[in-house]
């Protein structure tokens, strides 16, 4: 598997991720808070945004996902007989709130950048307009699902950024925290750059190409390392790629590369070896001599076993002749950054500018607008948050997705995603997604107007909440 070398296109497959049945997956307290409402009758529309609060460590932008979760999820979000039977159970709400929710259905509009697009610290990634108890109670699933998939596809962009042109393939699945995880995982890895996983159900729910052979398990089932290589040839002629270090790296690739000989010998070829321990980089340089020796060194080296960003950097410098990799845990719980300090805050409601003044997480007024500005060559030069009318220069990012509860066009497949993601990071500078060392952080601005309404909103509350003129 070398960089030219082609993987099967991923198929689009609609509506593949649809949730459903998840009105109860919310914190308590945007009940509680809904139910408050309802009985002050607070039926006013709101607007609230969700933005990153700051950079995790060694992270400079991020990668938009998980938006067609959110929007399958409130296009489908209904409290079934059983819900609202539990909800009663609590002995916490209303009967005229519980007839309320018997009824919910999302109404609104949502604004949101789209999935593979970069963004940055405090620009909304989505905003959602709403009557208050709708835009309130989606608060738990839209962090969940943004927060996650946006890491992770942030972390993939970094492996693909260490790797170069060569090919990455999700591994994470065993270690994933829960099922469902490593299912988005897949999805959120691909859009970030990766080609491929190796979960099953993802390849059939997501339509991504699946990748896999075998484990060191089949090897020492077999008496011999050998019989074991020659048993997986004759089973999968086109598709044979040989685990050599279960007992010793260079002894095992000698042998791949001897059945490997023996498989051009019937018109057949091995198409590749996978490492998993030691060394990687030396022995690379080892195993590809004895396949070159055999006669088959146009053979894929694939390399995995806890590897990063860094660890791929680090092999490529010490001169490793690999030509895939194959990475599992660390990027599947995004190990050295696990988790955004993403927030879904209100910004508007009836009309009023809203926002926070709490040290060290006052937040932004109004209904906003991202733009994006290129530099002469082709590059991303800078952002300016404004308000949603504001008319500047650049490409406005934020596109409305949803309105009155209807998804407005159909979902884009993940290789549109992904293409999308692959041209827009192009288009970053270097110095903002290095894997390593200190980097500047990219330029983020707020528009003068918006600076003005969060002047006059500031002096509002100090008056009214501070006594303060």
């Amino acid at each position: 598997m070398k960089p030219g070398d082609a993987f099967p296109a991923a198929v689009p497959s609609p509506e593949s991720s649809e949730l459903k049945d998840l009105a109860l997956i919310t914190d308590l307290y945007e009940l509680t808070m809904a139910a408050c409402y309802h009985d002050h009758r607070m039926f006013e529309r709101a607007a609230f945004s969700l933005f990153v609060r700051e950079y995790p460590p060694r992270r400079r932008y991020f990668v938009a996902a998980g938006l067609e979760d959110v929007l399958l999820y409130l296009r489908d979000l209904r409290f079934s007989a059983g819900d609202l039977e539990y909800l009663d159970s609590l002995q916490l709400f209303k009967e005229d709130f519980l007839s309320y929710l018997e009824k919910f259905q999302f109404s609104g509009e949502v604004q949101a950048i789209p999935e593979g697009r970069l963004f940055f610290v405090d620009e909304p990634v989505l905003e959602v307009e709403a009557p208050l108890i709708e835009a309130q109670l989606v608060e738990t699933f839209l962090i969940n699902a943004v927060n996650f998939q946006t890491m992770i596809a942030t972390k993939a962009s970094r492996c693909y950024q260490a790797a170069g042109q060569r090919p990455l393939v999700d591994f994470s699945l065993r270690r994933a925290q829960g099922t469902e995880s490593g299912l988005r995982v897949a999805r959120a890895s691909y859009i970030g750059g990766f080609v491929g996983t190796s979960n099953v159900l993802a390849g059939k729910t997501f339509g991504l190409p699946v990748v896999g052979t075998m484990a060191h398990s089949f090897i020492t089932s077999f008496d011999r390392e050998i019989e074991a290589f020659r048993a997986f040839g004759r089973t999968f002629p086109k598709n044979t790629v040989l685990l050599v270090d279960t007992y010793d790296t260079v002894s095992g690739a000698s042998k791949a590369a001897r059945v490997g000989k023996e498989m051009a010998e019937r018109g057949e070829s091995l198409r590749g070896v996978r490492l998993d321990s030691g060394n990687i980089a030396g022995l690379s340089r080892k195993v590809r001599q004895a396949l070159v020796q055999a006669g088959v060194g146009g053979a894929t080296i694939f390399a995995s076993g806890a590897l990063d960003e860094d660890r791929i950097r680090q092999i490529i410098r010490c001169g490793g002749d690999i030509d895939a990799f194959g990475v599992g845990t660390k990027m599947g719980v995004s190990a050295d950054a696990p988790y955004l300090d993403m927030a879904y805050k209100m910004v508007e409601y009836g009309q009023r500018p809203v926002l926070k003044l709490s040290p060290g997480k006052a937040t932004w007024a109004g209904r906003k607008q991202v733009f994006r500005s290129l530099s002469p060559a082709g590059k991303l030069k800078k952002d300016v948050i404004g308000l949603r009318d504001d008319r500047l220069p650049g490409e406005p990012l934020l596109q409305k997705v949803m309105s009155r509860g209807k998804i407005l066009s159909g979902m884009p497949a993940l290789p549109e995603i992904r293409k999308k993601f692959l041209d827009e990071f192009a288009k970053l500078g270097e110095r903002y997604k290095a894997v390593e060392g200190r980097r500047p952080v990219f330029p983020v601005s707020f528009s003068p107007r918006l600076r003005r309404l969060q002047s006059k909103a500031t002096r509002t509350i100090a008056r009214r909440e501070l006594g303060e003129i």
